[in-house]
C-alpha cells in the first residue's frame, strides 16, 4: 500500500497551498511538478529538497530519480494517484517540496566578476515567458538571469514548470530594482543591452563585427561581457527602463512577421552571445 492514501489530509493539503504565493512566502518552499524538474533538482541540488512525493507506477518508470533521492537521504513517499492529483493538477506521478533556490545579492556578488552574458527582464510577468526564458538562458550558456521586483514570481508553479530544470542550472537574482542592478553592471563594466524593434544597432551586424565578419557596425558590443535586458511581453521597454540601457540593439526580421514574442527574441540574442564568446575564445 502507499504511505499516504488520503487526499484530504493536511499533509495533502499543505503541499497543495504552495501553489499560492502567499504559502509560498510563509513557508519559503515551493513546488516542484513533473518528472524532469523533480529529477533535476534531486539530482543537481538535493539539498534543496524536503520531500518527494510519488505513485507506486511511477517508481519503476522514474528509477533513477528514486535512487538518486535514496542516494542523497532525501525523504520518499509513495502515494496514491488520488494524493498526487490534489497535491498538483500537474504532477504526471511526481512532485516534490523544495526549500527556495537562494536568488539575493550573494548570488549575484558571487556571479557577477566572472559572468560573460547576463538577462536582465524588467516587468516579464508571463510565468510561461519568464520560465522559456531562463531555460533559454541556460541552453545557451548563459551565466545569470535577473528578474526585477516588478516581473513574475520565480516560484510560481508555472515559471518552475516552463524552466524544465534550467531553475537548477543556471543562477538567478530577484528582487532588484532596474536602477539597482543596472548601476551594479556599470561599475563592473559590463554594458546594457536593451532590445527594441527601434534599436541602434542591428543584431547581425554585431554578430558579425564580433566574429570577425563583414559588418556595417565598429561597435564591439557583444565581444566582451554584456547583459541582455528583455521588457514585457505587451509593452516591451518603457521610456524610463531605456534609459538604464548603454545601447539598443533590434532584432532584424527579414521575412513579413510584424514583431517576435518575448521568449524568442531572448533565446535569438542569448544565442548571439554565445556565437560571439564561442568566437572570441577560438581566436589566437
Amino acid at each position: 500500500m502507499p504511505d499516504l492514501t488520503n487526499p484530504r489530509s493536511d499533509r495533502v493539503k499543505l503541499v497543495r497551498r504552495l501553489s499560492g504565493r502567499s504559502s509560498r512566502l510563509r513557508y519559503r518552499q515551493f513546488l516542484v511538478e513533473g518528472p524532469q524538474n523533480v529529477r533535476e533538482i534531486v539530482l543537481t541540488s538535493p539539498e534543496l529538497v524536503r520531500d518527494v512525493y510519488i505513485t507506486q507506477e511511477a517508481t519503476d518508470r522514474f528509477d533513477d530519480i528514486v535512487r538518486g533521492a535514496q542516494r542523497n537521504g532525501i525523504y520518499l513517499h509513495t502515494a496514491s494517484n488520488e494524493v498526487l492529483a490534489a497535491m498538483s493538477a500537474d504532477a504526471q506521478g511526481i512532485v516534490a517540496v523544495a526549500d527556495f533556490v537562494p536568488t539575493g545579492q550573494e548570488v549575484l556578488r558571487a556571479t557577477l566578476p566572472t559572468a560573460r552574458t547576463i538577462a536582465v527582464l524588467s516587468h516579464v510577468r508571463d510565468p510561461g515567458n519568464a520560465g522559456t526564458v531562463i531555460r533559454a538562458a541556460d541552453a545557451a550558456g548563459a551565466d545569470l538571469v535577473v528578474l526585477t521586483r516588478e516581473s513574475v514570481d520565480l516560484f510560481n508553479p508555472k515559471v518552475v514548470r516552463s524552466t524544465a530544470g534550467s531553475l537548477f542550472h543556471v543562477p538567478i537574482v530577484t528582487g532588484v530594482d532596474l536602477e539597482q542592478i543596472s548601476l551594479q553592471l556599470r561599475l563592473a563594466e559590463v554594458p546594457l543591452l536593451a532590445t527594441t524593434a527601434a534599436g541602434d544597432y542591428n543584431l547581425d551586424d554585431l554578430v558579425d563585427q564580433a566574429t570577425g565578419g563583414s559588418s556595417t557596425s565598429e561597435v564591439p558590443l557583444l565581444k566582451g561581457p554584456h547583459a541582455w535586458l528583455f521588457g514585457n511581453e505587451a509593452q516591451g521597454l518603457s521610456e524610463s527602463d531605456l534609459a538604464y540601457a548603454d545601447a539598443s540593439v533590434r532584432i532584424p526580421l527579414h521575412g513579413r512577421a510584424e514583431s517576435l514574442n518575448l521568449a524568442m527574441a531572448a533565446t535569438i540574442c542569448l544565442y548571439a552571445s554565445a556565437r560571439t564568446h564561442r568566437s572570441t575564445a577560438a581566436t589566437p
